[in-house]
C-alpha cells in the first residue's frame, strides 16, 4: 500500500502544477481577448467606410466595369485563404475552420473549379502538408496579434493571382468573432466582389449626388486592392480573437478537470491512508492480545 500511496501523491503534485499552468493560461488568454475585441472594433469604420464608397460609386455612376466586379465565364480555379492560428491549446479552434475549409473545396470540386490553397497559421499549414496538399503560398508568425501589413501581404499574392488569370475567384475562411463564448468557422467568396445592399436603399427621399474625380473607373481600380485587404485584415483581426477565447474555453476547463481529479486522487490516498491505518491498528491490537494471551 505504501509504494501505491506514493504514487498517488506524485500524481497529485504533478495534476497541481498542471492546473498552475492551465489557470495562468486562462488569465492571460482572458487578458488578449479585450485587446483584440478593440483592435477588432477600432478596425471596423475603415473596412465599413471604404465598402461605403465602393457602393457609392457603383450605384451613383452607372455602368462601371472592374474586374473585381464581375464574375469571369466558366470558372475554372478559386483560391482558398485558410486563416489558423500558430500555437494550439485552442480547443477545437483550428478543427473547425480546417473542417469548414474541407467543406468549401468539396463544393468548389463539385462546381468544377480547382481549389488553390493559401494558409495563413502554423496549424493549418501543418494540416496540409501532412496530407500532401499543395499549398500555393503560407504564411505564419503573426495570427495572435496581426497587423495591416500582414494583411497587405496576403491580398497582394490573392490579387496578383487573380489578375494572372491563375484562379477566378478568392474566398476565405476564417473564424468570426461572435461572443467570448461563440465563435464560428465562416467561408464566404471575397472576389468576385458581392455588395451588400443597404438598409436604406429602398427608402424614399432625396439622394446624395457624386460628382467624380478622377473618372469612377479610374478610383475602383484604386479601392479595390485597399478593399480586398481591409476585409483580410478584420477576418484576421476576428480570427486573433476567437483565437484567444477558444484558447481561455479550452484552458478554463482543463482547470476545472484538473480540479476533479486532484479530488479524486485524494480521495482515493485518503482511503489507502485509512485502510493502512486501519491495517496497523489491527496489528497492534492483534499483538496486544497475543502478549495478554502468553502471559495467562
Amino acid at each position: 500500500m505504501g509504494a501505491k500511496l506514493r504514487t498517488i501523491r506524485r500524481r497529485i503534485r504533478s495534476v497541481q502544477s498542471t492546473k498552475k499552468i492551465t489557470s495562468a493560461m486562462e488569465m492571460i488568454a482572458a487578458s488578449q481577448i479585450r485587446r483584440a475585441q478593440d483592435r477588432m472594433e477600432a478596425a471596423r469604420p475603415y473596412a465599413e467606410q471604404i465598402t461605403q464608397a465602393i457602393r457609392d460609386i457603383t450605384s451613383q455612376s452607372g455602368r462601371v466595369e472592374h474586374p473585381m466586379l464581375e464574375v469571369r465565364d466558366d470558372p475554372r480555379a478559386a483560391a482558398v485563404l485558410v486563416i489558423t492560428s500558430d500555437r494550439g491549446l485552442a480547443g477545437a479552434y483550428n478543427a473547425n475552420v480546417l473542417r469548414a475549409a474541407e467543406e468549401l473545396m468539396g463544393t468548389l470540386q463539385s462546381e468544377g473549379k480547382e481549389p488553390h490553397l493559401y494558409v495563413v497559421g502554423r496549424k493549418g499549414i501543418s494540416y496540409f502538408r501532412f496530407r500532401d496538399r499543395d499549398v500555393s503560398a503560407s504564411w505564419e508568425g503573426f495570427s495572435e496579434r496581426p497587423a495591416y501589413e500582414h494583411a497587405k501581404a496576403v491580398a497582394d499574392e490573392l490579387i496578383e493571382r487573380f489578375r494572372e488569370r491563375d484562379v477566378d475567384e478568392i474566398h476565405e475562411v476564417y473564424t468570426r468573432f461572435v461572443s467570448t463564448l461563440t465563435q464560428r468557422a465562416t467561408a464566404r467568396r471575397m472576389v468576385p466582389v458581392e455588395l451588400e445592399e443597404r438598409d436604406d436603399e429602398g427608402s424614399e427621399g432625396p439622394r446624395a449626388g457624386y460628382l467624380f474625380e478622377p473618372e469612377p473607373e479610374e478610383i475602383l481600380r484604386s479601392l479595390m486592392p485597399r478593399f480586398v485587404e481591409a476585409r483580410i485584415f478584420a477576418s484576421m483581426l476576428e480570427s486573433a480573437a476567437s483565437e484567444h477565447a477558444a484558447r481561455r474555453q479550452a484552458m478554463s476547463a482543463a482547470t476545472e478537470n484538473a480540479e476533479d481529479l486532484i479530488k479524486t486522487l485524494t480521495r482515493e490516498a485518503n482511503q489507502i491512508r485509512q485502510a493502512e491505518i486501519t491495517t496497523e491498528i489491527m496489528e497492534i491490537v492483534g499483538a496486544a492480545e497475543a502478549l495478554t494471551e502468553g502471559q495467562e
